[in-house]
């Protein structure tokens, strides 16, 4: 009895990322499994096997686990050729990334990969043995069933003898061969003249010679009925065939042996089989090329110690390839896709290493390139050829590519990196227009991953409290009275030092964490409000504070404004939300109500940013706004020297703004002179440069102190 593999240890409990894994591999091979397993058995079944990749993957040492799993797949009915192909190709896609694996283990994985398709061989190869013992079986007793019915049984047993698939040959004691069905023939490419009448021995390799002995001295000895080996035998053309050979020793009915039958099978045919199905695990079907996890094991050993001095990585990556598929179906994209890369075969074939490493990715890895000129020239040949249409019919369809190109030296460096690097660089040639390349820029790569280094830690940067909020003074400009502090949210990185706010408000909204912050920020400034409320009364000047696209958008807004109110002791009057004006064509209808329902529960609105000749304004007609303010152009139009124009269009703007009827603020005002001015114009309220930098909750005190 075959032990069965991936069988759950004692006191495992399966958790949920293997039967996620399980369920998705079951999904994989789908219709291809053909097994008299329910779903739910055949998912617990692959949940079990993934246990055993999984310990396999992690650690390096033996396979035989993975082994066991590839002939448990056959056990259980998991025969087909197209299921072992799609777990092998699930597997090498899937596997490292599901359990969060490093990329390092791609090398393990190609041998835990061959494994299991060795363990699937040897499965498919006691199976058919068996299946030959059965046949083998079946041949004896029509054989001693020929001996008492005579020749009607006998007749029987010469077809099936001479119709069997199965390589058949009847021996004497002294292993003269008696007879030889057509599928011997044809196994060792002898006609039936030669073989019948000669010795078996003479068809052994004199190699295996012994071996055979052995076997007879068993068969004879009363230990076994039958015995089985792997012999090589020699065909006709000289060349040895190697065959796993099972012989039975038929007695008569006296018991003494009479004659033995061998049933032979190739194993080169099996062999080749699991070449085959290694080779599919490790290539893209639909174009023939490598697949990823093919082209990292190269890239890997590029970067050995005893690879090239230098290397060349190009990417190509199609641009907008969905349109082809969505246009004209998969089987119009899949020619595509085998046309890119017949173009690519033909420009780099000669000269580097091809992949497709993505759906609509390929890959070339150069060893020791003549220059980067030379490569960027086989790039803009391969992008000429990409350019010629494939014909559908009468449509002739085209794609274009995005290509990164990395040249460095390759000698201790590292394959994950690399993979970054181009992928980065493919980013570029998308982002400056697509249907181009880009060279890899060191300099570039490293002005790029500080902010998205910064974007990725701001989570972590909140949970240790790097985060504050300063507080900027809004002041009259007619007697410099304090009449607004406007909530500024700060990032003092432990590296960075103080991230600017600008900068900021770009990574939030890249990280998606521009919801919590932003309602950490609300919460804080509300808080330090309350305190200073509370301590100065009618003195305390109003909170005011940026409301972000993102919290616009967010459905529980006023609940959530009216909770921090309510929770911190700020009345709502002492509140005042400001939002961009460039907000206005990135939020709903419904979310502009839901800013006008804050103002019905007391808290004021301003529209910042305000500029003229605003697509929106029938929507900014429609807010119930406490002000309007603005900063910039109409603000330096006003400073001492001037353009004339700049001021004339500063004054005309601002008397647009005011003909909203609601009072004006200034930001960033920066000299006296513009302060002057905005005062003598109606402006209500300024803040900017000019009265200092932004305060801390403390330094907010001590003013409020001193008034």
């Amino acid at each position: 009895m075959v032990e069965q593999a991936g069988a759950p240890r004692p006191g495992e409990e399966p958790g949920d990322s293997r039967g996620q894994f399980a369920h998705r591999w079951a999904a994989a091979i789908g219709s291809t499994a053909v097994s008299v397993l329910p779903r739910p058995r055949l998912e617990a079944l692959l949940a079990s096997f993934t246990t055993d990749l999984h310990t396999a993957l992690r650690h390096d040492g033996p396979t035989s686990t993975v082994q066991r799993v590839g002939r448990a797949m056959v056990e259980h009915g998991l025969v087909s050729a197209l299921t072992l192909e799609r777990t092998l190709a699930f597997l090498g896609d899937h596997v490292l990334e599901h359990f969060n694996l490093p990329v390092e283990r791609t090398k393990r994985l190609m041998s835990v990969l061959g494994a299991l398709a060795a363990g699937f061989a040897d499965g498919l190869r006691v199976r058919t043995l068996d299946q030959q013992e059965q046949t083998q079986t079946r041949v004896l007793r029509l054989t001693r069933s020929a001996e008492l019915a005579l020749r009607a049984s006998e007749a029987k047993f010469r077809a099936v003898f001479r119709t069997s698939p199965a390589a058949i040959a009847v021996t004497a004691l002294d292993g003269v061969l008696l007879d030889c069905n057509d599928a011997m023939l044809a196994m060792l490419g002898r006609p039936a003249e030669e073989l019948v009448g000669a010795s078996g021995r003479e068809l052994v390799h004199p190699g295996d010679q012994a071996a055979l002995t052995r076997l007879a001295e068993r068969l004879t000895a009363d230990e076994h009925d039958h015995v089985r080996a792997e012999l090589r035998l020699m065909g006709g053309d000289g060349e040895p065939v190697a065959a796993l050979v099972a012989v039975a020793l038929v007695r008569d009915d006296s018991g003494a042996p009479a004659y033995y039958v061998a049933v032979l099978e190739s194993l080169d045919e099996v062999r080749a089989l699991q070449s085959q199905l290694v080779r599919q695990s490790l290539n893209d079907v639909r174009t023939g090329l490598a697949n990823r996890a093919q082209f990292v094991g190269w890239l890997e050993n590029a970067v050995g110690s005893r690879g090239p001095a230098t290397l060349a990585l190009v990417v190509f990556d199609l641009d907008g390839f969905r349109v082809v598929n969505d246009a004209f179906g998969h089987e119009v994209g899949d020619r595509v896709l085998a046309a890119v890369a017949g173009h690519l075969r033909s420009v780099f074939g000669d000269v580097g290493q091809l992949a497709r490493t993505g759906a609509d990715e390929f890959a070339v890895l150069i060893r020791d390139p003549v220059d980067v000129p030379t490569v960027v020239a086989l790039v803009e040949e391969a992008l000429d050829l990409l350019a010629e249409p494939v014909w559908v019919g009468e449509d002739g369809v085209g794609v274009s590519a995005s290509v990164g190109v990395v040249v460095r030296g390759a000698r201790g460096g590292d394959a994950a990196d690399l993979l970054r690097c181009v992928d980065l660089t493919v980013r570029w040639a998308k982002e400056d227009g697509k249907a181009q390349w880009a060279l890899y820029d060191p300099e570039r790569d490293r002005r790029q991953r500080t902010p998205l280094r910064l974007a990725a830690s701001v989570a972590g940067g909140l949970e240790q409290g790097d985060f504050r909020v300063d507080y900027e003074p809004v002041y009259s400009p007619v007697d410099r009275s304090l009449v607004a502090l406007e909530a500024r949210l700060r990032w003092d990185h432990p590296e960075e030092g103080l991230v600017d706010p600008l900068e900021l408000e770009s990574l939030v909204a890249s990280t998606g964490m521009a919801a919590r912050l932003g309602a950490w920020a609300l919460e804080q400034a509300c808080h330090d409000a309350a305190r200073w409320h509370a301590e100065f009364g009618a003195a305390a000047p109003v909170l005011t504070m940026d409301l972000t696209a993102r919290q616009c958008q967010e459905p529980e807004l006023v609940a959530e404004v009216r909770r921090v109110l309510r929770e911190s002791g700020l009345p709502a009057s002492g509140l005042k939300l400001e939002v961009d004006q460039r907000m206005l064509g990135l939020v709903s209808d419904e979310q502009l109500e839901e800013l006008s329902i804050l103002t019905e529960h007391g808290v004021d609105l301003v529209l910042d940013r305000v500029g003229g000749g605003n697509p929106w304004t029938e929507r900014l007609r429609t807010l119930p706004l406490s002000g309007l303010k603005f900063q910039g152009g109409p603000v330096r139009g006003l400073a001492e020297g001037a353009d004339p124009l700049e001021e004339d269009v500063a004054i005309k703007l601002i008397g647009w703004v005011m003909s909203f009827g609601v009072p004006v603020h200034a930001a960033d005002v920066r000299t006296e002179a513009e302060e002057r001015r905005l005062a003598e114009l109606g402006v209500t309220a300024v803040q900017g440069p000019l009265f200092g930098e932004p305060l801390p909750a403390d330094g907010v005190a001590r003013i409020l102190g001193k008034s």
